[in-house]
């Protein structure tokens, strides 16, 4: 019996395992949600096809799996572009699906048709335009195989309504074959044997972890070679959770708001084992006095990454689990001596402070969330200075646990990432901490998580400020404050008005007992956090700098 290509979409998408789709609809994406109609995927409605993305983004964060999203075609294929570039940029799994015009019309300049295969092909990993509804099914599965293999990332399949309607005889595509596309996964045995002679030389070796250690699911692997060859872990902000926070290797965040006995450690290195990074300006500071003296090992599954920023002396390409593995089965346990020593010293000498003053600041208010959730949260924030704060006063002690964007620093990603994070993982504590700025980027998803009761907590960071913006215009723009004040709305009265739990806190000693408050709520609570104005977040290395030239 013919199928239509709505149908083969849907069975296509349950074949791979997908429970969850959220989406917006439109005219050229209706037989697809008529065949959602009575499907057995869960499709979330957000209010904007950028919350669709970054939703389905969150998603794939938290669970590992591929977040999926759905648009119509037109302005709603173009309002996915941010979300897309954000998971591209940040290596999440992720496939859009998009509405087109009938095939007949396509490059007519037709009613709400836009070529989203050309606007995205910089920003996926692949895409397609389906022009027969007998290609639907294969294509579907390749996508999915890109999106979640090598190094993942957004693939976008744009299904023209004529197809999505079209009939035909269903036939089962096979496995996956794509001869053009093979990543690989096991490293180089003469590599490896390479780096462990290297490593058991070293007498100051640091490891650089970042997000591939996240995607590969070697949080495991990187511990147990942290502990065999006692080399302190500092991590990117994608690499925060790869790495318990609590241990007493982590140095934790590097780079432009990295603590200061990192960024000391990584300068003084003579050895630097980069494992699933990508050597980011806001890590490296001044490229050429960027760990001047170390030599450089670097693990990625993706060769595209080796060599490009920094000068590699020994490059594995692989996946960073297997890669790991590997090395660990060819190294004998360190004992501990004056790299040690010397790394307790800068951690004692230089700890993350902040002023108290009886005003309330915004850093307290991240260690209170930590002391209140216990550590156990999934946290998702928005870009900015909140998102820095959170990044280094709240402990993150377990993979993927911290949701962010790193790459594009997408103001606006934090609620609708954190919807996705409540959908992926329905029984844990998630919090969504933005700015005043940011948080309104994307404020139409609260009727989102009121309308399916994701009881999403909101620490909203209120110095009505673009925070981050007004402190490099502090720093470097003589406090030329050019466009950056906020008059906000009152974020308790929306708060109620889209149906949830709306606060305001104010001064220190009401912080907690307004966290305890919000967590015994099961709904969306929004927190206004009336913060210091002009709090900056330190330390901070100059743009162009080296990483021991720290302000604060």
């Amino acid at each position: 019996m013919p199928k239509s290509g709505a149908q083969i979409f849907v069975e296509s998408l349950i074949e791979q395992g997908v429970d969850t789709i959220f989406g917006y609809p439109g005219g050229a994406v209706l037989p697809i949600y008529d065949a959602l109609y009575d499907a057995k995927i869960r499709h979330i409605l957000t209010r904007h096809e950028q919350g669709a993305a970054h939703a389905a983004d969150g998603y794939a964060r938290a669970s590992g799996r591929p977040g999926v999203c759905l648009a119509t075609s037109g302005p709603g294929a173009t309002n996915l572009v941010t979300g897309i570039t954000n998971a591209y940029m940040d290596s999440v799994p992720l496939v859009a699906f998009t509405g087109q015009v009938v095939t007949s019309q396509l490059g007519k300049d037709s009613f709400q048709e836009a070529d989203i295969t050309g606007i995205t092909l910089p920003v996926t990993k692949h895409n397609y335009l389906v022009k027969d509804v007998r290609d639907l099914a294969r294509i579907i599965r390749e996508a999915f195989y890109i999106a979640t293999t090598g190094r993942p990332g957004p693939v976008l399949v744009d299904i023209p309504r004529d197809v999505s309607a079209g009939l035909t005889e269903y036939e089962d595509p096979g496995p996956v074959n794509l001869p053009g596309y093979k990543p690989v996964m096991d490293p180089s045995p003469a590599r490896v044997e390479e780096a462990a002679r290297v490593i058991l030389a070293a007498e100051r070796p640091v490891i650089y972890a970042g997000g591939g250690v996240v995607n590969s699911g070697a949080h495991d692997e990187l511990r147990r070679f942290a502990e065999l060859i006692l080399a302190p872990v500092a991590t990117t902000l994608m690499g925060l959770s790869g790495f318990p926070g609590d241990h007493p290797l982590s140095l934790g965040m590097l780079g432009m708001h990295g603590s200061k006995y990192a960024n000391y450690a990584v300068c003084e290195c003579d050895l630097l084992i980069a494992v699933g990074v990508r050597f980011d300006d806001r890590v490296t500071g001044k490229l050429d006095s960027f760990a001047k003296n170390a030599k450089v090992i670097h693990i990625d599954i993706d060769p595209a990454e080796i060599g490009k920023n920094v000068r590699v002396d020994i490059p594995i390409v692989g996946d960073v689990k297997r890669s790991l593995t590997a090395l660990c089965e060819r190294l004998k346990a360190k004992l501990p001596g004056a790299w040690q020593e010397k790394i307790q010293m800068w951690k004692k000498e230089y700890p993350l402070t902040f002023e108290e003053n009886g005003r309330l600041k915004p850093q307290q208010v991240i260690r209170e969330i930590y002391k209140a959730t216990k550590g156990e949260a999934r946290i998702a924030t928005d870009v900015g200075q909140h998102q820095m704060w959170t990044a280094q006063y709240y402990t993150f002690t377990r993979p993927r646990s911290f949701i962010s964007s790193g790459g594009l620093g997408t103001m606006g990603f934090g609620l609708p990432a954190a919807i996705g994070v409540q959908v992926a993982c329905p029984d844990e504590v998630v919090f969504s901490i933005s700015g005043d700025g940011s948080i309104q980027m994307n404020i139409q998803e609260m009727a989102t998580a009121v309308n399916y009761d994701l009881p999403v907590k909101i620490a909203v960071m209120d110095n009505g400020y673009l925070g981050m913006v007004r402190q490099w215009q502090e720093l470097f723009y003589n406090r030329r404050y050019s466009y950056t004040e906020l008059r906000n709305p009152d974020f308790v009265k929306l708060a109620e008005a889209y149906g949830a739990v709306g606060m305001r806190v104010a001064r220190p000693e009401e912080v907690a007992p307004a966290l305890k408050e919000a967590l015994a709520v099961p709904r969306p609570v929004m927190i206004d956090f009336v913060i210091e104005r002009e709090e900056n977040v330190l330390p901070m290395v100059p743009p162009g700098e080296s990483l021991d030239k720290m302000l604060g």
